[in-house]
C-alpha cells in the first residue's frame, strides 16, 4: 500500500481537503430543504475520511520510546 512518506503526506492532504469540502457542502445543504438521506450519506463519508486521516497521521508520527 502506501509506504513512501511523501505519498502519505500527499494522500493526507487530499483527504483533509475532501473533508473540508464535505463540511462546506453539508453546512450549505442544511440551510435549505433537501434530502436528509443524502446529507446522512455525506456525513458518513466525512466520518470515514476522518478515520482515514487519523490512521495516516498515526503512520506519519514515529513511535516514541517512553
Amino acid at each position: 500500500m502506501l509506504t513512501d512518506r511523501d505519498t502519505l503526506l500527499r494522500k493526507l492532504h487530499e483527504l483533509r481537503s475532501e473533508h473540508r469540502d464535505l463540511d462546506t457542502v453539508i453546512s450549505r445543504m442544511g440551510e435549505q430543504p433537501v434530502d436528509q438521506l443524502h446529507i446522512q450519506r455525506l456525513k458518513k463519508r466525512k466520518l470515514l475520511l476522518k478515520d482515514e486521516i487519523m490512521w495516516l497521521e498515526s503512520r506519519l508520527i514515529p513511535d516514541s520510546i517512553a
